[in-house]
């Protein structure tokens, strides 16, 4: 579950060769760390939420939305690689890249975490579009696309 406490701050995307690329700002909280001071590994993949579902927000498409044409976004694959840590207090930038494949079933984004200018992860999460009605996996679907679209 997201905290609902998190400091946010102001999103940054860009759009370059057809790829979107998303930057958002979280500080870390005292629940976020574990009993040796730095962010518990399970926290990261809630920074990969945060940013994927910030991106979505930011292109027009925020997930709610998506769940009221009847799709959800279950997280079928993820790998993270830890190259540091963030501790209490500190601001993370959490960087999110989508590259749009429109010959792919699955979506994929990647990530960037970042304490100052220091990577201290990254990593990547595929998801498939389920409808709600059947939970069956379908390809993305029109409206996905049309909203791409509209970005280039």
């Amino acid at each position: 579950m997201i905290n609902m406490d998190i400091e946010l701050s102001k999103d940054k995307i860009f759009f370059t060769n057809g790829h979107i690329e998303h930057s958002f700002t979280v500080r870390v909280r005292y629940a976020d760390v574990d009993k040796m001071g730095v962010v518990y590994n399970g926290n990261y993949l809630r920074f990969f939420e945060i940013g994927r579902t910030e991106l979505m927000r930011s292109i027009g498409l925020p997930y709610s939305e998506v769940e009221s044409k009847g799709y959800i976004l279950p997280l079928i694959e993820a790998k993270i690689s830890w190259k540091g840590a963030a501790r209490y207090d500190d601001l993370v930038e959490i960087v999110t890249l989508y590259k749009p494949d429109t010959t792919s079933p699955k979506i994929r984004f990647d990530y960037k975490i970042l304490v100052g200018k220091k990577e201290i992860a990254n990593g990547y999460t595929i998801h498939s579009f389920v409808r709600i009605d059947n939970f069956k996996a379908v390809r993305p679907p029109k409206f996905f696309f049309e909203v791409l679209e509209k970005l280039k």
